[in-house]
């Protein structure tokens, strides 16, 4: 897995640029939260897989519970738009009211949120 510690403004992040299809990925990028000791994460362009965005496979369900559960605040980045259909868009929606999950469509935007996070 593809992934470095990153640390600005007395906030640790782990930046995750790997693909994950499965929960046993999803519990390994958790663990490597623990591991060093942070509740953020951001996860690259590549690693959100076209399954992720199809909510029949259930893989976003997984993802976002287990982040929830072990309090995991993510900023995941998708620069293409089209990859987002209307149902999934309705579930970000839903996401935004609180800051387990958050999408964004370019890294900067995606840093100041996790910097800012309480």
């Amino acid at each position: 897995m593809n992934y470095d510690i990153r640390e600005q403004k007395d906030k640790k992040y782990i930046f995750v640029d790997s693909k994950f299809s499965n929960e046993e990925e999803i519990m390994d990028i958790i663990s490597l939260c623990m591991e060093h000791g942070t509740d953020y994460l951001m996860l690259s362009k590549n690693s959100l897989t076209d399954d992720f965005f199809n909510l029949k496979t259930g893989l976003a369900g997984i993802t976002i519970q287990k982040f929830i559960n072990y309090r995991i605040q993510v900023a995941a980045i998708v620069d293409d738009k089209n990859r987002i259909n209307k149902r999934f868009s309705e579930l970000i929606l839903e996401l935004n009211k609180s800051n387990n999950f958050r999408l964004f469509d370019n890294f900067e935007d995606a840093k100041n949120y996790i910097l800012n996070l309480k």
